[in-house]
C-alpha cells in the first residue's frame, strides 16, 4: 500500500508570516498538534504546538520565528510501511507528504496508518510508541 491511497489529501497550511496566535487557533478548530509551513507551494517547515507554548508570551511572534526547519517527511509514492518507520525513528505522529516535485499534497497521521489493511504498516505502526532509547531532558 502507498502512502497517496490513505494520506489525508487536504491539509490546512500555516503562512510563515501568520502570528502564532492564528496558527493556534487553526490548531484548535482542526484538533491538531502540528501544522505544515508553506511558502510559494513549498514546505518550509513545521509549527508544533509546542514551538507555540514556548513563544507564547511574545503576542506578535510570527510562524517563521518558531517553526521546526528540520523536517521530516515522505512521498506520496512511499510505501505506507515506510512511513511508518519515519514516524517511528523520529517519534513523530504525522509526516507531510510531498509529491516528486517536492510540493506539499497532503499528511499521513497515525489514524491513516491505524486504518489502513497494510499489514507491514500495521507492524511498524507498533514500533511508533516505543521509546526511542533516548533520554528526554
Amino acid at each position: 500500500m502507498q502512502v497517496y491511497e490513505i494520506m489525508t489529501p487536504t491539509v490546512r497550511i500555516a503562512d510563515p508570516n501568520m502570528t502564532i496566535r492564528d496558527a493556534a487557533r487553526c490548531m484548535r478548530a482542526d484538533n491538531l498538534g502540528a501544522l505544515p509551513v508553506g511558502e510559494n507551494d513549498r514546505l518550509i517547515g513545521m509549527v508544533t504546538d509546542r514551538d507555540i507554548v514556548v513563544r507564547a508570551v511574545a503576542g506578535n511572534t510570527t510562524v517563521r520565528q518558531v517553526m521546526s526547519q528540520g523536517i521530516c517527511y515522505c512521498f506520496e509514492n512511499d510505501d505506507a510501511e515506510g512511513a511508518a518507520q519515519v514516524m517511528a525513528k523520529h517519534q513523530v505522529r504525522r509526516l507531510p507528504v510531498l509529491n516528486r516535485d517536492k510540493r506539499l499534497v497532503g499528511v499521513i497521521a497515525l489514524a491513516d496508518l491505524g486504518r489502513s489493511e497494510d499489514e507491514a504498516a500495521q507492524g511498524a505502526l507498533k514500533d511508533i510508541s516505543q521509546p526511542s532509547g533516548k533520554g528526554r531532558r
